[in-house]
């Protein structure tokens, strides 16, 4: 028997399916892990890493409800994932947008974090970057969030995205040069 860690998705799908309690574990916890690195590339933005943690549990919860019922239709099952993933970050996102900003208590000593500038500049970058991405299409900002911010190889995002592995890498290819006019197009406007 091959070990769980080494295991792909599917293979974990497979011995879940067949009440094998371990393989379960396995792979919800597998499937956790791609839910809250993509929920944490796409929700950076708002700053709420308690946010991702719960994206990901109800990713988790909803892939352990689907398993019985689990159409395989030759597809990846990152690609299933993925879809559930992108449904529950956009609720998250629309929630957060909705909701009031909550107002920490003053801490009693010196906070021994960033300093209010690093702040300022490493929130500044980062929207920057959110900005820049906004501006691709949306297909070339999900392939980047997802070859990039996650990790996936070509084919399983051209799975996920149904499109084929050459046209994932050329739309990648256009994304990062869009991105290199835009900063040139930025830093030239700034000198």
């Amino acid at each position: 028997m091959v070990p769980l860690d080494t295991q792909t998705l599917r293979e974990l799908l497979i011995a879940a399916r067949s009440s094998d309690g371990p393989a379960t574990d396995a792979l919800l916890a597998r499937v956790r892990l791609l839910a809250l690195r993509y929920a944490r590339a796409r929700l950076g933005r708002f700053g709420v890493e308690d946010v991702a943690q719960d994206v990901a549990q109800e990713v988790c919860l909803a892939v352990y409800s689907a398993l019985a019922t689990y159409d395989d239709r030759g597809l990846p099952f990152e690609a299933f994932v993925y879809s559930i993933t992108a449904r529950k970050v956009a609720d998250a996102q629309r929630s957060l947008m909705r909701a009031p900003a909550p107002v920490a208590e003053l801490p009693e000593g010196e906070d021994p974090g960033r300093t209010p500038e690093e702040e300022a500049v490493l929130s500044d970058d980062v929207s920057r970057a959110f900005g820049l991405l906004d501006r691709l299409p949306a297909t070339q900002r999900e392939i980047l969030l997802l070859r990039v911010a996650m990790g996936w190889k070509t084919d399983e995002t051209a799975a996920a995205l149904e499109m084929t592995p050459g046209a994932v890498r050329v739309a990648q290819h256009r994304a990062i040069m869009s991105l290199r006019a835009m900063l040139a197009g930025a830093e030239g406007g700034h000198s």
